[in-house]
């Protein structure tokens, strides 16, 4: 006799092989105009695809390179997605954010990602309000849509990985993602932690730079 259970799934599967059966006999009856159609579709969406990540490339996407203060408006006026990293020499936690970015940089061309040393860009950091070190301004058309201020979004530690960092920035659309948005990968206690942070962090500290590598947990 059947569980209850096992008939459930025996439901499931039928239903599923149903639908690839009724797609596979939705294609075997395509006659070759409509096969035609939809090829030349395939092909517009693929020469799209070619020219846009042309076009990224030749505007430096796909490396993570530092830039002036003069350069930044430029910037993100050519590409529609930016996050630019400010950051402090003298502040270790902008080296972790220096590495998971290099790795970030080639995995989306979509994105253009750039550095400024903050202190040499005074105006440009005060007028985006700038006040914590290391911080990620995330530019989506030109306007400014988020900010990773220093590891609090990233559970206040200096060991996440590169794919929370991807997790996190995909938050707000700069980047594409194919995962899950509203559960971080890798799932642990740790990022339990980290969900309940990005929910509840509103405030930004202090005035002038303040580094966050004595936040503790």
């Amino acid at each position: 006799m059947a569980l209850p259970g096992q008939d459930i799934g025996k439901t499931i599967i039928k239903a599923v092989e149903n639908q690839i059966d009724a797609e596979i006999e939705k294609l075997e009856n395509l006659d070759i105009s409509e096969l035609e159609s939809i090829r030349k579709e395939r092909l517009a969406k693929m020469k799209q695809e070619s020219e846009e990540k042309r076009l990224w490339l030749a505007n430096g996407h796909g490396e993570y390179s530092e830039i002036e203060e003069s350069e930044f408006f430029n910037v993100t006026k050519k590409s529609k997605n930016v996050i630019a990293h400010f950051y402090k020499n003298d502040a270790s936690r902008c080296k972790i954010f220096d590495h998971h970015l290099k790795l970030i940089a080639p995995r989306h061309l979509e994105v253009k990602i750039v550095k400024l040393d903050a202190e040499k860009c005074p105006f440009l950091a005060s007028r985006l309000n700038i006040k914590v070190i290391p911080t990620l301004l995330v530019v989506v058309n030109n306007i400014t849509k988020d900010k990773v201020i220093g590891f609090s979004d990233l559970g206040n530690c200096d060991d996440f990985s590169t794919e929370i960092l991807e997790w996190r920035l995909a938050q707000s659309s700069v980047i594409k993602y194919e995962g899950d948005l509203l559960n971080p990968p890798e799932k642990t206690k740790q990022n339990q932690k980290i969900r309940r942070v990005i929910k509840t962090n509103k405030t930004i500290r202090g005035s002038s730079y303040n580094t966050s590598d004595s936040d503790d947990e």
